[in-house]
């Protein structure tokens, strides 16, 4: 097992030139230096806690088939640099990994036309596909065809520091809806001064969960035709968040977003009493947030009375298969034992503290109570206890899909939340400003 890490954008940009340039041949082919029933396969990926995950796989794979054995060099690469050097690998053919890390953000760049660069994995599937998460293969699939194997659900739940709501009169458990949220957040903020959740800046992440719950979505044509950001139910969706912040309920927070590192010391430091998050910001508090040990409780995330959908998934890496790769077939064995099978999704729990995408692994009590797990130490419930009591309402937000999302994703972080959070810009008139922007932008398909 290899791991390179790829740390500056510099070197990285470097490599890519040098791949295209030196290579005659797709990457991942027979390492001549491989043991005899082992094959070497080249990976890429943008996050080191990947790596570990993938090595971790690797190992359990070996032990299961000491006579077909696999040989995983990994490449760490910064976020930006890996995307864009698999980018100019698939344009050109040349350079390619046998397998790819691809963000959810990113994914809709590999996907296009009717000949994607990505091979496909829905056989490579068959065998666990009736336990996984179905929205969050959709997410990866088009046309009827998987192209990625997703990392984790990332159902949206609350947080809530019951010390800090303890201490301001409010029972996290009375929160169900969003109208139950934002009186909650008005009571802490009058009792305390201090704001009660986050209105970010810096992504667009929980909004969507709200405009999911209400029926819409960023893009006509049920989230795959032309932009849409200011159809009626996205302006219902920011005009209550927009109250909420108005109100005291929410407010901005350094870096951004809960995911910074200016976030998580505020909210470590007792600044904000909720967070609404995807399932894996239970890796956050745990590793950057630890003086709120055993005050942090996860219950459902606010709902929309009569919504069938109860969360959406939130983020998410999409692990791949480059088409024409000299071991195809194997590394599409690989990676669905590495990405699908129980034994991943115990390992996606247990090393990444993710929710894992194979609801098998919610119904062993064993793996999700288990009391020595440091997350279940952690928090003052139990994650699956929620995930379990949501799974029939679990989303797909088919806007995630469209490949119009990342402009209209960057339109919101670099100027809409800003007009809308900070300026006090009208929720339509900043909504019909963004949806001129972007059809402009990229026009009309």
């Amino acid at each position: 097992m290899r791991i390179r890490r790829i740390l500056t954008a510099t070197v990285a940009a470097g490599l890519a030139v040098a791949a295209l340039a030196g290579c005659s041949s797709s990457g991942g082919g027979k390492d001549e230096s491989a043991a005899p029933g082992t094959t070497k396969l080249d990976m890429w990926v943008f996050a080191d806690v990947h790596a570990g995950y993938y090595k971790e796989m690797a190992k359990q794979w070996n032990e299961k088939n000491p006579d077909d054995k696999v040989d995983l060099n990994i490449t760490v690469y910064p976020y930006q640099d890996m995307h864009d050097k698999l980018l100019l690998a698939v344009n050109s053919g040349q350079g390619l990994p046998d397998l790819a890390d691809i963000e959810v953000g990113k994914f809709a760049n590999f996907v296009k036309g009717d000949n994607p660069p990505l091979a496909d994995l829905t056989d490579a599937a068959k065998p666990y596909v009736d336990d996984i998460v179905k929205a969050r293969l959709d997410l990866y699939s088009r046309n009827g065809k998987i192209y990625g194997f997703p990392t984790h659900v990332g159902a949206f739940v609350g947080f809530y520091n019951t010390e800090l709501l303890g201490g301001a009169g409010i029972d996290y458990t009375t929160i169900k809806t969003w109208d139950d949220f934002e009186a909650a957040g008005v009571k802490y903020n009058k009792a305390t001064g201090k704001a009660f959740s986050i209105a970010s800046t810096g992504v667009f992440f929980t909004e969507p969960l709200a405009i999911a719950q209400n029926g819409g979505q960023l893009f006509a044509g049920g989230g795959m035709g032309d932009v849409a950001v200011n159809s009626p139910e996205v302006v219902k969706t920011m005009e209550k968040f927009q109250q909420m912040k108005k109100e005291g309920a929410l407010s901005t927070i350094p870096g951004g977003s809960p995911d910074s590192e200016e976030g998580y010391g505020a909210i470590n430091k007792g600044d904000f009493a909720a967070v609404v998050y995807p399932a894996w910001y239970t890796s956050r508090f745990v590793d950057y947030m630890p003086d709120l040990a055993g005050k942090i409780a996860i219950a459902p995330a606010p709902q929309v009375p009569g919504s069938k959908v109860l969360t959406i998934g939130g983020g998410g890496t999409g692990t791949t298969v480059l088409k024409g790769t000299k071991h195809e077939e194997f590394a599409k064995k690989f990676l669905a034992f590495a990405k699908l099978s129980p034994e991943a999704n115990v390992a996606v729990w247990e090393v990444l503290g993710f929710d894992p995408v194979n609801m098998s692994v919610w119904a062993d009590e064993k793996v999700t109570h288990n009391p020595d797990n440091k997350f279940n130490k952690y928090f003052k419930t139990n994650l699956f206890d929620v995930l379990n009591s949501v799974k029939d309402g679990i989303g797909h937000f088919q806007s995630f899909s469209n490949a119009n999302l990342p402009p209209v994703d960057n339109q919101f972080r670099t100027v809409t939340l800003n007009e809308i959070y900070e300026n006090g810009t009208p929720a339509k008139d900043a909504l019909d400003k963004a949806q001129s922007d972007l059809k402009n932008e990229i026009g009309s398909k």
